[in-house]
């Protein structure tokens, strides 16, 4: 750390425009120090990435799965019924029914533990 009034932030995004962006929106605020390329920082600021390993793996097997879906598709794989799944993401029990109809129609599965297996098949999850 620098001193105890200012804070090392290195930014971490590949997008160079974005990165850019941030920096100098970071550099207006008198505390921060923007640290270049490996330097020694007290905060990293990483961007995020933008499909999930498993939306890649999805889109390679002829489909994607949404971020939601990817959700209840973990849930799926712990065994949770609709009631928690629909609790643990704070959705309705109705959208928690969708997210897993919407499930098993992508995965072609006959029921929950099939669209699970399915999902390992593919590389979706692991179990």
């Amino acid at each position: 750390m620098l001193d105890d009034t200012r804070i090392a932030v290195r930014l971490v995004i590949a997008d160079p425009a974005l990165a850019e962006r941030v920096a100098a929106i970071l550099s207006e605020i008198e505390s921060i120090e923007i640290v270049l390329d490996d330097g020694e920082a007290d905060l990293v600021i990483a961007q995020a990435q933008e499909n999930s390993e498993n939306t890649r793996r999805g889109e390679q097997a002829g489909f994607a799965l949404t971020a939601r879906e990817a959700e209840v598709l973990a849930l799926l794989a712990e065994g949770a019924p609709n009631k928690a799944i629909a609790r643990r993401l704070g959705i309705s029990v109705h959208t928690a029914k969708f997210h897993v109809a919407a499930l098993l129609d992508k995965l072609d599965a006959t029921g929950r533990t099939d669209a699970v297996v399915q999902a390992a098949r593919l590389g979706l999850i692991l179990l």
